[in-house]
């Protein structure tokens, strides 16, 4: 999966942070593609939603099948900073990155940054900024800590 930011291919992708970075010149126009697909998701969940529920906090099925695509979309209209790599996988900039989980339906997502950068230092504060737009789009998130004390979230969609 690609970050979408800057990817130039014309289809939405929410950052994974595993993309590059985001040219500052097409920030707006990002944050505009940003705020059109959360209210696209927003619409498919009410069409889909069973009767009584809230669109706001419960992911549609189609979410629940693509955890990594929709919890980053979360995270991104949460105006959380993805991390970014270059062509080679190097790690350029701090933020949030998110993978599959180990079990299906549930997504992963870590703070990374560049060597040096602190990273490690800033996880436990980043990744519980990132609890709020998690929680406002309909997902759990647990924090745990993993091989060498570093801190990541689980997440999962909330139960309807």
């Amino acid at each position: 999966m690609t970050s979408g930011a800057g990817s130039g291919s014309g289809v939405f992708e929410a950052a994974t942070g595993d993309g590059p970075s985001l040219p500052p010149a097409e920030a707006e126009q990002r944050s505009r593609e940003i705020r059109a697909a959360v209210d696209g998701l927003l619409q498919i969940r009410r069409l889909t939603l069973r009767q009584g529920g809230d669109p706001r906090t419960v992911p549609a099925d189609w979410e629940r099948r693509q955890p990594v695509r929709a919890v980053a979309l979360a995270l991104e209209s949460g105006g959380i900073t993805p991390s970014s790599v270059d062509a080679s996988g190097a790690r350029l900039s701090t933020g949030y990155r998110v993978s599959a989980g180990e079990r299906p339906g549930t997504a992963v997502v870590e703070w990374l940054g560049p060597p040096g950068a602190g990273a490690a230092q800033e996880e436990a504060a980043a990744l519980g900024a990132c609890v709020p737009a998690l929680e406002r789009l309909g997902w759990d998130a647990l924090l745990y800590k993993g091989p060498r004390g570093r801190r990541f979230l689980e997440v999962e969609p909330m139960s309807p």
